[in-house]
């Protein structure tokens, strides 16, 4: 079953990605994650995004395009990244999200992938 890892991380965690005080550090967290998870063969998919300031975010109201800079929503946390993963079940998929930097200081949302869809007229 896949499993998809959406990792939200704060403002702060941001910012930890490009201040040399700190980068090694939080690189050092995410390559040990990234690591393990690719040492048990489970990662479909995965990336990392860049902060919610290289955001572009579309609506349609009443047939027009509203294009607006950043993300849609002012939120304490921002998507950071996802993985997609293969796991068995459920409880696999939340042991590694808790393994996720992001999950001590932000959250990880867990949600399962949809089976593909049949091709039209198939």
């Amino acid at each position: 079953m896949h499993y998809m890892l959406i990792l939200n991380e704060t403002a702060e965690d941001f910012a930890r990605r490009m201040d040399p005080a700190t980068t090694g550090e939080y690189w050092g967290g995410w390559n040990a994650f990234i690591g393990a998870m690719a040492q048990a063969g489970v990662i479909v998919k995965g990336d990392g995004l860049q902060g919610p300031h290289s955001a572009t975010t579309i609506r349609i109201r009443d047939g027009k395009r509203i294009v607006q800079d950043g993300p849609f929503a002012d939120t304490k946390e921002q998507l950071g990244g996802y993985f997609v993963i293969d796991v068995p079940d459920l409880d696999t998929a939340l042991d590694w999200a808790a393994r996720a930097p992001s999950a001590l200081s932000a959250s990880v949302e867990v949600r399962p992938v949809l089976p593909p869809m049949p091709a039209p007229g198939a």
